[in-house]
């Protein structure tokens, strides 16, 4: 029921067959790993340039003017290329629920049609980056570097988007690829022809928007091209907008410096997972709490938390998580269903502990203190975990952690081990909050700290196994902050159709009428639908700088807001049945999502009583931030 087709704790899949026996297929096939290769190099130098700019102007008091602007420029690569892996791979993320309500006869039909409308969207990106690559060699960036730096990147990576897109499409029986192609070709020839020749009843831009986006979710098209598509039809209806303002709004979304906070705590999470950090943490935790009631639940709310305050990505922290629990759950003989459904409802819990991506997300969109939100999200993080920990004691049972391991580990180096971790997770929590680095300086620094003091104390990684894990990171990041660039390029249509003014007249009424909490639990409700239909990140792009400034006239702090905006949007992000964080967590424990459902209830049902307390106690939120005078 999801595009979702490869755990994030494997390294990248083996070479698709785009048809190993012609010129063409063996061509694709070096070019998609030269994709994924070369991202992966962009994400490792990107981290050298931040790092080694921190070391000058902290330690060396020179700071290098250029570096910030560099790291951005390289930023905008590792986008479009880790986004093109990633479509080359069939990997970004989509649900495809409401296909599924529509005739099984049909299903192959719509699959290919929506192959050809990414290769539409794909081609039409390429066009509108090659007239603004030529736009943009009169101009310059703030340090004197050409303009180009950034646009070239976006026009390689949407051709190579476009190549991936058409492969895929010609990958089927004759008579699909060719249906496909005429039916979609015969809708949008028949969207022109209604425009052209009827006037009067023309579909204004805004409709062709709304078409495009519920035409794109009905199909299963991964949720980017979706967000895409959408404003693309918007841009081609809007006669005043020149085509070159398509690629400008997408690439909008991706040249900021905090943005690259991002892909850095995703490697140092991959990092933690691969140098033996997650497995030792995780192996101490079962043998001090393995004979406690409801202890293995306690342990699967515990590593999760302590992992989302490093890879900031929710993928990554249920891969380390599951990828090493889940086997010793097996051997205990305990229920994987219950395990899976309290991890994805810990992943919930954990979507507040910094550095979450989603909070950086929220921060970067809204004008919020990333800081700040990174403070305000630790107390409702405790909240919702107690919550759920009761619930676990209550439903659990004492389980024996010998049957766990094979081999068990001394207890000297387990403790070390763990002492590493904790050690980095502290680096980072201090950074963030002292005020000392941005996210993106603290997150480099913790790329270094994971690679050498992790080689240094448990010598488990390899060159090639570091050189495949940045391969994976840069493709993870690639498709997170792709959606963030389309969805950049919806919110400025919904802008110029004063959807925001619309949304805030709306909201300011209900308030007017049934008072700020009413406000405050409709915005909650509104994130946890478009966090199950949307993915977190198109949810929080499009909303949040639609409804923190109604929640600010409203004298309701931005930090609280944004804080249980981020838990709403995480609720349901992983609640059945549609929460596409659901899905990547059965996918990557092996369990199904029909037996996993119905174990959720119960803490679905604790998250819940807790977010509405959390709505109505700002303290939670708010006790931290003024602690520290945020």
């Amino acid at each position: 029921m999801t595009a979702l087709t490869a755990s994030t704790s494997e390294a990248p899949a083996a070479v698709p067959e785009y048809g190993r026996n012609t010129v063409f297929g063996r061509w694709l096939n070096r070019l998609l790993s030269s994709t994924e290769w070369l991202s992966g190099i962009v994400l490792a130098v990107d981290v050298c340039v931040v790092f080694i700019s921190v070391i000058y102007r902290y330690f060396l008091h020179d700071p290098v003017d250029w570096a910030e602007e560099a790291a951005s420029a390289l930023m905008v690569l590792l986008v479009f290329f880790g986004a093109a892996s990633l479509l080359g791979r069939s990997q970004h993320l989509g649900v495809d629920v409401l296909r599924g309500l529509l005739p099984s006869r049909w299903q192959p039909l719509l699959i290919h049609m929506g192959h050809w409308i990414i290769a539409s969207v794909s081609a039409s990106l390429c066009i509108s980056s090659f007239l603004l690559l030529a736009d943009s060699y009169s101009q310059t960036t703030p340090s004197g570097l050409p303009g180009w730096i950034n646009v070239y990147p976006i026009v390689i990576g949407s051709l190579f988007m476009t190549l991936f897109a058409i492969a895929n499409a010609l990958n089927g029986a004759t008579y699909l690829v060719v249906g496909s192609f005429l039916t979609s070709a015969a809708m949008a020839a028949g969207v022109f022809a209604w425009n052209t020749f009827l006037p009067e009843y023309s579909l204004t831009p805004g409709v062709l928007l709304c078409v495009g986006f519920v035409g794109g979710l009905a199909l299963g098209m991964p949720i980017c091209f979706v967000l895409a598509l959408s404003s693309l039809l918007f841009f081609l209806a809007e006669p005043s907008l020149p085509m070159l303002v398509y690629s400008q709004q997408v690439l909008a979304g991706t040249g900021h410096f905090v943005l690259l906070s991002i892909p850095f705590f995703v490697v140092a999470g991959l990092l933690m997972e691969s140098n033996g950090m997650s497995s030792r943490l995780i192996e101490l935790l079962l043998r001090l709490f393995g004979r406690v009631r409801g202890g293995l639940g306690l342990i699967t709310i515990l590593a999760t938390a302590f992992f989302s305050g490093v890879s900031g990505s929710k993928l990554a922290d249920i891969a380390a998580v599951g990828g090493v629990l889940m086997p010793a759950v097996r051997k205990t003989g305990e229920d994987p269903n219950e395990t899976a459904a309290l991890l994805a409802c810990s992943a919930v819990m954990a979507e507040t502990i910094p550095p979450c991506v989603n909070m950086i997300i929220m921060g970067f969109v809204a004008n919020i203190s990333i800081a700040g939100l990174f403070l305000a999200g630790i107390v409702p993080a405790i909240v919702l975990a107690l919550s759920l920990g009761i619930v676990a004691v209550i439903y659990g049972r004492k389980i024996d952690s010998a049957r766990a391991f094979a081999q068990r580990r001394r207890w000297l180096p387990l403790l070390g081990g763990a002492l590493v971790a904790l050690i980095m997770v502290g680096m980072i929590g201090k950074g963030v909050t002292s005020g000392v680095a941005t996210s993106t300086e603290v997150s480099a620094f913790a790329v270094v700290y994971a690679l050498v003091v992790g080689w240094l104390a448990f010598r488990e990684l390899t060159v090639r196994s570091v050189a495949r894990l940045f391969v994976q990171a840069a493709s993870m990041s690639g498709g997170i902050l792709f959606i963030v660039a389309c969805a950049s390029s919806v919110s400025y249509a919904l802008s110029l159709e004063q959807i925001p003014d619309l949304l805030s007249g709306t909201m300011l009424a209900i308030a007017n009428h049934y008072g700020a909490t009413l406000f405050l639990l409709v915005s909650v409700l509104i994130m946890t639908v478009f966090g199950a239909v949307l993915e977190g990140a198109p949810a929080l792009i499009i909303f949040g700088p639609l409804l923190v400034p109604v929640a600010q006239q409203l004298g309701i702090n931005p930090l609280h807001f944004g804080t249980v905006m981020v838990v709403a949007m995480g609720l349901g992000l992983f609640a059945p049945p549609v929460g596409l964080g659901l899905f990547a967590t059965c996918a990557i424990t092996g369990t199904q999502l029909r037996a996993v459902a119905p174990a959720m209830l119960k803490y679905l049902l604790v998250l819940c009583i807790a977010l509405i307390v959390l709505v109505l106690v700002p303290s939670f939120s708010l006790w931290l931030p003024n602690h520290y005078g945020l």
